[in-house]
């Protein structure tokens, strides 16, 4: 019995492995229920869905990852092999990167959005655009990793890399959220005398 409870063995170190995944698979759930809970209990819609969605999906994936290296480290098989992968993925790594720097940039882009957040949905924000007047008036409809969708007035859907909005500088005619102090709307002028 306890042969079979051994890592340096095949049948203990598949045992594990299943062991590890249920606790996966189990964290995850309660990941998403507890997302989902919170979504609806929030009846004055103070929490961000985006917000919410980007840190649920980021804390699985660190599960994932911390579970599959916890394991790597307890069957001793795979430490002599996880240290032969780690030259190799190391250098596949620096090639994708370099291939693709915009899509990861746009990646990193929307996680400064999305935790920053200078501008939420629903928001009119004014955009430089390649139009005749140089801009574009939308409604914030959607804020992804990627891209946000803004809705002009006229029906139109503006698609914008993050990169693109993270970079330039937009103007928020109005919003849900209450006026900066910086903003037009927030500063008044004191009564002349």
């Amino acid at each position: 019995m306890l042969k079979m409870l051994d890592t340096s063995e095949i049948v203990g170190a598949l045992l594990l492995g299943g062991l590890f995944v249920v606790v996966g698979l189990i964290l995850s759930w309660l990941v998403r229920r507890l997302l989902r809970e919170v979504l609806r209990f929030d009846h004055s819609e103070r929490v961000d869905q985006i917000t919410l969605s980007f840190l649920s999906h980021l804390t699985i994936l660190a599960t994932w990852l911390l579970l599959a290296t916890l394991y790597a480290h307890l069957v001793p098989a795979l430490n002599r092999l996880g240290t032969a992968l780690l030259a190799g993925v190391s250098l596949v790594s620096v090639i994708v990167g370099f291939a693709a720097q915009s899509t990861l940039g746009n990646l990193v882009a929307g996680i400064s959005l999305v935790l920053y957040k200078p501008f939420r949905r629903g928001d009119r924000l004014q955009v430089a655009a390649p139009t005749a007047d140089d801009y574009e008036v939308g409604e914030v409809e959607d804020i992804s990793l990627g891209y946000t969708v803004l809705r002009t007035d006229d029906g139109r859907q503006i698609v914008i890399a993050n990169g693109t909005m993270a970079q330039q500088t937009m103007i928020r005619l109005s919003g849900q959220a209450e006026a900066l102090p910086s903003s037009p709307q927030a500063v008044t002028k004191p009564a002349a005398r």
